[in-house]
């Protein structure tokens, strides 16, 4: 039986993860020893849901009183995660970490390396990588669905946050699918600006949360895979209200079709047959049919509206936070590694780092980066 501890700071206006507090709810072989919540209001009701046994105040605290098995890091902000890892890892605790995974590639360096020592798994909630319709269109791909593919296009939500915020907060998800897809890119050339003029290594952009060194309202990203592949990153401030996801998504093209998945409604993948160019032949997208046959044995049904899932995303986080703590059971029992691992996220990192870097260099820059620093902090 695998013991758990929970972080899921509620106070001050912070509102943690996606559900990712749920992630072993209903899961066989676990219990959930203690919950970290230093915000009284409400705080029986999130002890009833998450069916943890004792409460804390201070990570640290219950770190060392529960020496779990198992941590779920629910914060959303990377600042939060650095010293709660490295301390897990000292307990030789594994990680189911919301993401971002960390600002600093230095950062992502040294808890890599730490976890690596000491055979500890450091999961990034990336959930695209166990969502059933990214898997679906990576098989498809994989498969020649679409032929040869040429290039990948993805942007973020470009609400208020858009530009640099909404890369490092929501193109992680999309800058990862593309890791995921295609391999990690081997080169990076960027344009970043605000408003209307190229940023310098001194702009700053205020954000709503603190997320590490942030600039420009309006970026351009694009990056080398293998294989060929072409990637393009687009975010602007300011182009979709706060809670409208409908540009957040991806599209990839290749020699015999298009795939095509948004975030917005209930990000149904979508397939165009024929070439991908000239873009205005007459062929159209049609929605694929999915169906998922994956099954975790013995677990018990989750109470989505319960838990306060009561949308599609809602659900979407539920399922694919469930599938997550799942692998990281399996990988700790088998010894293999996790699907969205530490790794996979320093790749997402390095791929918005790389962004400032190109930028400001004015000429595409190799990945990985030689010089770990972020481009905003060296003067």
């Amino acid at each position: 039986m695998k013991k758990i501890c929970i972080c899921h700071e509620t106070g001050e206006g912070r509102l943690g993860g996606h559900f990712t507090q749920f992630a072993f709810k209903g899961l066989p072989g676990v219990e959930t020893a203690a919950l970290c919540d230093s915000n009284d209001d409400g705080i029986e009701e999130r002890m009833r849901l998450t069916e943890a046994s004792r409460r804390y105040r201070n990570y640290k605290e219950m770190m060392e009183k529960e020496r779990p098995e198992i941590v779920i890091l629910c914060s959303r902000l990377p600042e939060d995660h650095y010293e709660q890892i490295k301390l897990a890892i000292s307990m030789n605790c594994h990680v189911l970490c919301e993401k971002p995974f960390v600002a600093d590639l230095r950062q992502a360096d040294e808890l890599i390396e730490l976890a690596e020592a000491k055979k500890i798994k450091i999961l990034i909630a990336h959930l695209g990588r166990y969502a059933l319709v990214f898997r679906t269109m990576k098989k498809m791909i994989e498969d020649g669905a679409i032929g040869r593919v040429l290039t990948f296009y993805g942007r973020g939500k470009e609400d208020p946050r858009g530009g640099g915020e909404d890369m490092i907060v929501l193109g992680t998800h999309i800058l990862d699918l593309g890791a995921y897809l295609f391999g990690a890119p081997e080169q990076v050339w960027a344009d970043i600006r605000v408003n209307g003029k190229p940023i310098t290594a001194k702009d700053r952009l205020k954000t709503e949360e603190p997320v590490g060194p942030v600039a420009g309202d309006e970026i351009m990203a694009f990056y080398r895979f293998p294989n060929g592949v072409n990637g393009i990153f687009e975010s602007r401030r300011g182009l979709m209200e706060r809670n409208d996801a409908s540009h957040m998504g991806l599209v990839v093209a290749g020699t015999k079709g298009s795939l095509a998945v948004r975030y917005s409604g209930e990000r149904s993948l979508r397939f165009k047959k024929g070439t991908a160019m000239p873009p205005e032949d007459e062929a159209s997208f049609e929605e694929l049919s999915l169906q998922e046959s994956r099954i975790i044995p013995d677990a018990l049904p989750l109470n989505y509206e319960e838990l306060g899932m009561k949308s599609y995303d809602h659900f979407y986080f539920g399922t694919n936070n469930r599938f997550a703590a799942w692998d990281l059971l399996c990988a700790i029992r088998d010894g293999s590694n996790v699907q969205s691992g530490s790794r996979d996220a320093r790749i997402a990192l390095e791929m918005i780092v790389g962004t400032y870097a190109a930028h400001l260099s004015g000429h595409p820059v190799s990945l990985p980066l030689k010089e770990r620093r972020h481009p905003l902090e060296i003067q």
